[in-house]
Order: C-alpha cells, then structure tokens, then sequence
C-alpha cells in the first residue's frame, strides 16, 4: 500500500481486476475478445516452429535445384499448371498423387521441392512423401505465387 497525505491506495491487483470483469457482461466479451485475438497472433508462430515439415525460400529452392539436380514436383491441378510453372516441374496433381507415386521412386537419390499455388498443399503432400520413404522433401514456402513475386523464371505448356 502506498500513503499519500494520509489516503490509503491499495495498488490494483487480480481480485480488483475480477471484479472489474464481473461488473458488466460488455467487460468479460472485450476481454474475450482480446485473449482471442492475442491468441491467433501468437498460434500461426507455435505452429511454425513445431512443424516440420522441411519448408524452403525460393532461394533455397534454386539452391538445391542448380547444385543438387532437385527435382520440383507441383502438385497444382491441370489448368493452374499449363498457366505457369517452376522450369522444368514434375506434374503430379495432389489427387493422383497415391495412384502416380512410383513414378517418384526414380528420383529417390535426388532432393525433391514441391510446389502449390500458394505453399498450403505442399507441406502436406511433402509428408506424404516422406512417410512413403523418400527422405529429402521440402515444400516451398509461399509455393509458385511466391516464385513469381521472386521474379523467378516460369514456363507455360
């Protein structure tokens, strides 16, 4: 407690603050809201650092495709892919993907980078992979809409 001229303040604690939130239904839905809203700021960041799904830049990615003879595989669907896509790409849509795997088996010994539009779908087809055994799979973060604003090269088919 702090004196001054003889007043007593009591310095505001938990119980005050309680009490605070009690005295309206307005204060406990702002405050909801705040815990939620601090709660979905922070959650994108958690998630991040405990994923592992293996996610590389656009320079990792050419990193690894001109030192290491990657292979990128996009996983986009059939219109998306023929309106432009990372030179030289692998096409296997993420829906034939369980039905088109051994074509990948050929590629084992080589790092393989997949691509989606927006790198959404690749970290999880990047699991996917790597839960059937090929061992060096990343997903591109931001996927072909980020090698675009890199202002890597693509081709149209």
């Amino acid at each position: 407690m702090t004196r001054l001229a003889g007043a007593r303040f009591q310095e505001p604690g938990l119980e005050q603050f309680l009490v605070f939130l009690q005295k309206s239904p307005f204060n406990m839905l702002l405050f909801g809201l705040a815990l939620a809203s601090g709660a979905m700021l922070i959650w994108p960041l958690i998630m991040r650092s405990l994923r592992r799904t293996g996610e590389i830049g656009t320079f990792e990615a050419v990193q690894l495709i001109n030192r290491r003879d990657a292979v990128v595989l996009d996983v986009r669907d059939s219109g998306e892919f023929a309106a432009g896509h990372i030179v030289n790409a692998k096409h296997i849509p993420e829906a034939q993907l369980a039905d088109r795997i051994k074509e990948l088996e050929k590629y084992r010994s080589r790092p393989i980078i997949v691509s989606c539009r927006t790198g959404t779908r690749a970290p999880v087809v990047a699991g996917a992979l790597r839960k059937r055994g090929l061992a060096e799979v990343f997903a591109l973060r931001g996927g072909v809409a980020a090698w675009q604003q890199a202002s890597m090269p693509l081709e149209k088919s």
